[in-house]
């Protein structure tokens, strides 16, 4: 891979970022992080999806509540988007060694943004998607975190900050121990947010999950009717589209009919940039 490390951070910056997060600290084993306003996250993420979408309509988006945001389209039609995250209720349970990875990825997160802040404005959404198959080691924490500031640094090199970019990195440009990195900057976003991909656990039944997220949102949908609007669109978000099984999940989704009240469903997966009109 290229060594991005060797000329971008100096020791003693290194050491100093080490011993004191700025934005991030450790409570009871647990790296606690500062989180983003949830309407700063939810403009960034349907501006992305706006990205991918070639079927997205023209117009201005506004956000609101109840629905998350209004589009007014060139033919005086409203469009009303709701945002939502698929949340894994039949997760996995962790054992206690994926829980000490767990603890030594979200540590690494934390430094590698310490480490980028410090001489960066920009307020990036930045996933992390670990591989499975490559345990890292403690004394390679270190290493492997600046080796992610200055990547991340490099790849937001030039960009204009008071514009929306995302880019994507995966291949031999990472260490052994990541597959793929997602880097997104809207100008709504004043609170970074670096995460890792699934934090919220891996799924026992995707399909489940798919229908409970439906299902809540659709029992909503009369509050969101009140606005009168023409149209009204779900759209799930998935940071990286897995389960504890391993076989094909997009054409098992895809093979199930979905049922709601929403003239569209759509399942956004945001580490492949993958959309999967569900309705």
């Amino acid at each position: 891979m290229k060594k991005f490390y060797e000329s971008y951070v100096p020791i003693n910056t290194l050491i100093k970022s080490f011993s004191n997060f700025s934005l991030s600290f450790c409570i009871f084993g647990k790296i606690i992080f500062m989180q983003p306003d949830k309407k700063e996250l939810e403009i960034l993420l349907v501006n992305y999806f706006r990205s991918c979408y070639e079927d997205f309509p023209k117009g201005q988006i506004t956000p609101s509540e109840s629905p998350d945001f209004i589009i007014k389209m060139k033919n005086q039609h409203e469009l009303g988007i709701e945002l939502t995250r698929l949340n894994p209720v039949n997760k996995s349970i962790s054992v206690e060694n994926q829980l000490m990875q767990i603890q030594v990825r979200d540590e690494i997160i934390g430094l590698s943004r310490d480490l980028f802040e410090q001489n960066s404005d920009l307020k990036l959404f930045v996933k992390f998607l670990f591989s499975e198959d490559k345990k890292i080691l403690k004394e390679n924490q270190m290493l492997i975190a600046i080796q992610m500031a200055n990547l991340i640094r490099q790849v937001a090199k030039n960009k204009n900050i008071d514009s929306f970019f995302k880019e994507s990195v995966a291949g031999n440009q990472l260490p052994d121990e990541l597959d793929e990195i997602l880097i997104i900057n809207h100008p709504a976003m004043h609170i970074s947010a670096w995460e890792r991909a699934n934090n919220l656990g891996i799924s026992s039944d995707v399909v489940f999950d798919i229908r409970h997220a439906i299902h809540k949102k659709d029992e909503k949908l009369r509050l969101y009717q009140k606005q009168r609007l023409n149209y009204y669109w779900l759209l799930i978000t998935t940071d990286r589209l897995r389960g504890v099984r391993n076989f094909n999940l997009p054409d098992k989704i895809m093979n199930h009919e979905f049922h709601s009240n929403f003239q569209q469903v759509f399942l956004f997966d945001l580490i492949k940039s993958d959309i999967y009109r569900l309705i």
